[in-house]
């Protein structure tokens, strides 16, 4: 069986006037399995991926990352958020090196990071437009570059907030196929913050429901689907349908249908 990369017990998190967010959640990202966390806006998957990354302490439980306690961030796991957060004065060779030099990385020598940054811009289509700056790119290209940044360290671990939300319908289909591909090349645990559930379906193994359980109370995992449609899932509409109808149905009856 393969050894789970992340995984929570038990968490709970409130803001700092008390109120609580969620509670009494576990799960576990296994290498080249993609998670995604599925529920309405303002449920609180923002908030969990910020603690399953250590960027906030939880009020409860535990997270490990690697079969160890993670209690800060770790240079292993990477983020990639909905905006691409270029550096505008920097070309994308270097904004995908950016950081790499920091004292919580690895010290790598300049060659060894040179071919790092070169081969996340080829894994992601871009290796030809490593002296471009941000302003002449697309969006598209500038969440490409955005994705070659995480990739530029090698992570073992990819959290991802609605990464491709702000693109147009074309471009986000492109990057849920490539996001795919690279963790199934580059074994990489990946868990996906979404509130669209056809992204959800596209792309991931497993579909956790987050939400509250009743009115008024802290939101938890509710359910859990296993998405084994063969790929591409495109291909497979009226097993798409299905599952969309039995997710839709599972939110419609905890009134967190998405936004």
């Amino acid at each position: 069986m393969t050894q789970a990369v992340l995984r929570a017990h038990d968490l709970a998190h409130a803001y700092p006037n008390g109120t609580a967010v969620f509670q009494a959640v576990s799960l576990d990202v296994k290498a080249r399995e993609i998670v995604c966390l599925l529920g309405g806006s303002g449920c609180g998957k923002s908030t969990l991926l910020r603690a399953l990354a250590g960027l906030s302490k939880p009020l409860r439980g535990q997270v490990e990352f690697l079969e160890a306690p993670l209690n800060e961030p770790h240079p292993r796991a990477a983020l990639l958020f909905q905006q691409p957060s270029l550096l505008p004065w920097l070309d994308v060779a270097r904004n995908v090196g950016f950081g790499l030099n920091f004292t919580h990385q690895p010290t790598l020598p300049r060659e060894q990071l040179q071919a790092r940054v070169a081969t996340a811009l080829d894994a992601v289509g871009l290796g030809g437009q490593h002296r471009l700056r941000p302003a002449q790119l697309s969006g598209g290209m500038a969440q490409r570059v955005a994705l070659a940044r995480a990739l530029a360290r090698e992570p073992q671990l990819l959290l991802a907030d609605e990464p491709f939300s702000a693109l147009d319908a074309i471009t986000r289909a492109q990057m849920q196929t490539l996001l795919v591909e690279l963790v199934h090349r580059w074994h990489t645990a990946a868990l996906l913050v979404t509130h669209d559930i056809d992204e959800a379906i596209l792309v991931a193994d497993r579909i956790l429901l987050m939400g509250a359980p009743a009115p008024g109370e802290p939101a938890q995992l509710l359910r859990e689907w296993t998405v084994s449609i063969e790929r591409p899932r495109e291909a497979a509409p009226a097993e798409v349908t299905a599952m969309r109808l039995d997710i839709l149905q599972a939110l419609h009856a905890q009134q967190t249908l998405p936004v």
